[in-house]
């Protein structure tokens, strides 16, 4: 039985990590070359797969004929996408034998579309999870094999999360990856009046609102931190990074929204519905929070300042 794994990012790594403890035979990995710009902080998969000794793609399209060509010729049971950063077309969804199926970032039929774990924490959930999927022609609308949840915890960053969705998904997959060989799988269809979409999210979109009350705030700034590329707001001209803050939505400074105050040694930023209190800013995002941190003198010491 073979698996061709269609991947990317450490989710495709765990993917093909479980493939080869489970002994199927991968006879090509299809993945993409890092996006110039992009922050790497993730594992390579097409590495990993040349480790291995198996080949590795990179298309620009999976659904051009060169790529259909050579998926037939290679005939697998399944096709695995994880983490694949391409549409995936009804021709190359008809090769496979048994099926094609896709690993999902959210328990499905919420949050389909993009950027799973970020949305769902600037959402304020407090419970996430992995599916896997039979695809079909509209994204993340397939039929499910199996889910797996996790407790989202007040605290939990985007990479937390992340890191909680690869042990999810490596036991969603060790599970039902052989069910799925053996024609044993579940199939249970989506209730579709519940889906949810979301759709990619740019740095830019990472530009704080302070009229926003300050729980939602934080929501972004969790969501958006390091490894990503931060949650922002201007300062005197200056762009200002807030890669940590402390949620007080009780506390009220009787200030116009997005002014600082300091209040028993804490730098205190009014919102639209209590205070946030700012633990981690700097001026750039180019390194990890830590690293040139700085909170700047006037925020300190001055009640005019106000942050856009």
């Amino acid at each position: 039985m073979s698996v061709v794994l269609l991947g990317y990012h450490n989710m495709g790594c765990r993917a093909l990590k479980v493939l080869t403890e489970l002994g199927i035979e991968v006879p090509a990995v299809f993945t993409h070359p890092d996006s110039p710009g992009e922050n790497i902080w993730f594992e390579s998969l097409a590495d990993l797969a040349k480790d291995y000794g198996i080949p590795v793609y990179f298309p620009e399209n999976i659904n051009d004929k060169r790529w259909i060509t050579l998926l037939k010729h290679i005939s697998p049971d399944v096709i695995l996408s994880c983490y694949f950063r391409q549409m995936i077309k009804a021709e190359v969804l008809s090769i496979p034998k048994i099926a094609a199926v896709n690993l999902h970032g959210s328990l499905l039929p919420k949050y389909r579309g993009r950027c799973p774990v970020n949305w769902q924490l600037i959402c304020g959930e407090k419970e996430s999870g992995v599916t896997l999927h039979h695809m079909v022609l509209k994204p993340d609308a397939g039929d499910i094999i199996g889910q797996k949840a996790v407790k989202v915890e007040p605290r939990d960053t985007a990479l937390d999360l992340f890191k909680k969705l690869e042990d999810a998904a490596e036991q969603v997959l060790k599970k039902y990856i052989p069910l799925l060989l053996k024609g044993e799988a579940p199939r249970i269809p989506q209730d579709h009046t519940k889906a949810t979409y979301f759709g990619g999210r740019r740095p830019e979109d990472g530009k704080i609102d302070w009229k926003q009350d300050a729980q939602s705030i934080y929501n972004l700034i969790r969501a958006v931190t390091w490894p990503y590329p931060g949650a922002f707001c201007n300062v005197e001209g200056k762009r200002l990074f807030v890669w940590d803050a402390q949620v007080h939505q009780d506390l009220e400074l009787g200030v116009p929204v997005g002014s600082v105050q300091v209040v028993d040694g804490k730098v205190m930023v009014q919102t639209g519905k209590g205070c946030l209190e700012l633990i981690n800013v700097s001026f750039s995002n180019k390194g990890p929070p830590g690293s040139g941190r700085v909170i700047p003198g006037e925020i300190y010491g001055s009640d005019s300042v106000v942050l856009e």
